[in-house]
């Protein structure tokens, strides 16, 4: 019998219910990052969006875009989202309701630019150049950057280069699924669709071979047959979810609001795990460029109203919620957090407000 209870110790499995098993993730998945309470997150193909929702999109989620009629925003999200997504080799549904031809959309992603560790290697040797060359020998030769995957295997997320498209060896392969919603009568066709997808993705207490994305541009388009169905497609995105969460993808879909009734449009929105919003700066706005530094070279404004709490019920608080779209160089998609213009000339921090120590608004000899 001892012998019997010493063979059954040596092959249980020394699991505890305080310990997450680290074991179910394997290190060959260049696109997903590990999270807190045994949570995974994919990138969003933008560095500044991961690192404000704490890391990425949740693996297993429903991430919802609100679109703005004046100007396609939510594209650059979009294709940074599915750029990301082909450069690690995951497979990928595509459904748009734009154009009967959407493999044509996939010419249009951008490709990957320098990464932000080439930038800073760059300046470094820039900086070892204008060291003199009899004190070079004490910094020694500059090393590589420990976070360079020396294997040839892409970062967990890139800078893209919006002028630049994606090489098509990304999209010509067998692990990308295009589909046209165009004159669509209803969501059957689409759902089979998503639904076969994301068997091929689910997820099981073994390894994670491949994860998926499903993005799915202009959901209720006036295009389709089944856009005045607000019953239809709320049925369907609630399957869609559910199918989502028991599988290793993520999915985005973009929707405008404005084409709905405003009872469907806040269903839509409190269904979704993840939700963002964006919205156009007008060219001349005089009272927001007031309010605003670096007012001229904003092109939107991104919201996070909702954050994806999975495997906890602790609630995600951001230390904003409303932030600049820009394009550094024309060419990167960068988020920054808004800064209040100084009042009257003034300097100092934007979030600071001016007070003395006597109550009144007028300057004292006692205020400071």
């Amino acid at each position: 019998m001892l012998c019997l209870y010493a063979e059954m110790a040596t092959t249980r499995a020394r699991v505890s219910s305080f310990s997450r098993n680290l074991s179910t993730v394997t290190p060959q998945n260049p696109g997903l990052k590990h999270g807190p309470n045994g949570t995974m997150f994919m990138s969003s193909g933008i560095p500044d969006l991961d690192k404000i929702l704490g890391g990425g999109f949740s693996l297993g989620s429903l991430v919802m875009v609100v679109e703005d009629v004046e100007a396609p925003h939510h594209m650059l999200l979009l294709r940074n989202f599915m750029s990301q997504g082909l450069v690690h080799r995951q497979p990928l549904l595509y459904a748009s309701a734009a154009s009967r031809d959407p493999k044509g959309f996939l010419g249009t992603l951008p490709s990957p630019g320098s990464s932000k560790e080439d930038k800073s290697r760059e300046v470094s040797n820039e900086k070892d150049l204008r060291i003199a060359w009899q004190y070079k020998k004490y910094f020694g030769e500059p090393q590589l950057n420990a976070n360079t995957n020396n294997d040839g295997q892409h970062d967990y997320c890139n800078d893209f280069d919006l002028r630049k498209p994606l090489d098509r060896q990304f999209f010509s392969g067998m692990n990308v699924d295009c589909v046209s919603i165009h004159d669509s009568p209803n969501l059957a066709a689409l759902q089979d669709r998503c639904a076969g997808f994301l068997a091929q993705v689910s997820r099981n207490e073994g390894s994670i071979s491949s994860a998926g994305r499903i993005a799915i541009q202009s959901f209720c388009s006036p295009q389709c047959k089944y856009s005045n169905m607000e019953w239809h497609m709320l049925s369907f995105i609630k399957s869609l979810k559910g199918m989502v969460r028991s599988s290793n993808a993520v999915v985005v879909v973009t929707f405008p609001p404005s084409l709905l009734s405003p009872s469907c449009s806040k269903r839509l929105q409190h269904m979704a795990d993840t939700l963002l919003s964006v919205k156009a700066i007008p060219d001349e706005d005089k009272e927001l460029a007031k309010l605003l530094t670096g007012y001229q070279d904003m092109i939107g404004l991104l919201s996070v109203q909702k954050v994806a709490r999975l495997n906890t019920q602790v609630p995600v608080i951001l230390e904003a919620t409303t932030f600049s779209i820009k394009l550094q160089k024309r060419r990167f998609l960068v988020l920054e957090c808004l800064n209040q213009a100084p009042v009257d000339g003034s300097s100092g921090n934007s979030y600071g407000t001016s007070s003395g120590c006597s109550g009144s608004t007028t300057a004292g000899p006692l205020d400071f």
